[in-house]
């Protein structure tokens, strides 16, 4: 099990992905713990080496008594950083995570990268709501709290329609130690990071949830926008677990603020093209390429490759099967062959490809389902 102890306490931490990649640190909110972002990993993993940690007090990180702090968490993530040898990062917290990368940015400037402050605020409301918190918990247990903290985490709809995600952290929220739940509390409650905002130079990126009733655009988000220079925020249509809720439209947010858009389209294009379709073709392409057809292979492979591909909300595998499914609809029959033979030597089975084609038979016809089939049990002899 991955354990670094730091500060005299015990740590649990993933640490995942291609070494050599930058990383991305992920810091989760106050009664939950690292698996809360595990919608964002496939799509993270394609282009950061993603550490998730449990902060003190959550998950199988220590519990340690007493009252915490902001600066005791951010020093807690810091060294754990440290630990790993990890010298600079991009930071992505949501909730008590935000405060946490508020801290860090404004503290270890030299080490972050970017920031990322999702359903966060730089003060986080009445001490008293605090206080009272902590009480219930240690008297009580944490049960007596979840369903109040359940109606502030999501919306009505995915409360009433019980996803997973909505299972799975009212568990978590549960097998919370009260101990370290009442220590975060105090952090949360004590915590006034609005002085410190104009410290913050790294591109920040605030993400706001239009349902947030914990920490609302008004009084919280804004002032994080407003503060931190050229700041950029987003609104998604959530309650606090904004991640958990729309999980496809944060990771796509986070992704388009994180990833450099291209400095030369048509070499990206050109490194994705070969990516998909493979170096053989594309040189056969290039080699085969004339003074007529020249402009002509560069325009596709700057927009279609480069700029269309290159997008990081569809993940490639995705995008392969669309690609199968329109050129079955439409009788492209050269393209569906091209994008076949190369999607089965890369991430599609078979498995796949049968689900294409037969929803492609319902939309779009037997007869093309029917020639999809003949051409792909071609390839596959």
């Amino acid at each position: 099990m991955p354990f670094a102890t730091v500060q005299n306490a015990r740590m649990f931490y993933r640490l995942e992905g291609t070494a050599g990649r930058p990383v991305l640190v992920l810091s989760h909110s106050i009664g939950t713990d690292h698996a809360m972002w595990e919608p964002q990993m496939a799509d993270l993993l394609r282009y950061f080496q993603v550490l998730r940690y449990d902060t003190r007090g959550h998950g199988a990180s220590d519990a340690t008594k007493g009252e915490y702090s902001i600066e005791l968490l951010g020093r807690d993530a810091l060294g754990l950083l440290d630990a790993l040898g990890i010298a600079q990062f991009a930071f992505c917290g949501v909730s008590l995570g935000g405060a946490v990368g508020q801290w860090i940015a404004a503290n270890a400037p030299d080490r972050v990268t970017h920031l990322v402050l999702a359903n966060t605020s730089p003060q986080f409301g009445p001490p008293t709501n605090w206080n009272t918190r902590m009480e219930t918990v240690l008297k009580s247990g944490m049960r007596a709290i979840v369903d109040m903290v359940m109606q502030r985490f999501f919306s009505a709809e995915p409360l009433a329609q019980k996803n997973p995600y909505t299972e799975s952290i009212r568990s978590l929220l549960l097998g919370t130690d009260p101990i370290g739940y009442a220590g975060c509390c105090a952090a949360l409650r004590d915590v006034d990071l609005t002085s410190l905002l104009g410290e913050i130079k790294v591109p920040t990126l605030v993400i706001v949830g239009d349902r947030d009733v914990s920490t609302p655009w008004t009084g919280h988000g804004e002032i994080l926008a407003r503060e931190i220079s050229g700041a950029k925020a987003v609104h998604l249509p959530t309650a606090h677990l904004s991640n958990l809720e729309k999980p496809r439209s944060f990771t796509a947010a986070v992704l388009e603020f994180l990833l450099p858009q291209a400095d030369n389209p048509l070499q990206a294009g050109f490194e994705v093209r070969r990516a998909v379709l493979g170096d053989a073709h594309v040189d056969k392409s290039i080699a085969a390429t004339t003074d007529l057809t020249r402009e002509f292979q560069e325009l596709i492979t700057r927009y279609a490759w480069g700029t269309i591909w290159t997008r990081p909300a569809l993940d490639p595998r995705t995008r392969r099967l669309l690609v199968l499914a329109i050129t079955a609809a439409l009788g492209r029959w050269e393209e569906f062959t091209l994008h076949l033979r190369a999607g089965l030597a890369h991430e599609l089975e078979l498995c796949d490809l049968k689900e294409v084609l037969l929803q492609t038979a319902i939309y779009a016809g037997v007869p093309a389902a029917n020639t999809g089939f003949h051409i792909a049990s071609e390839q596959i002899k």
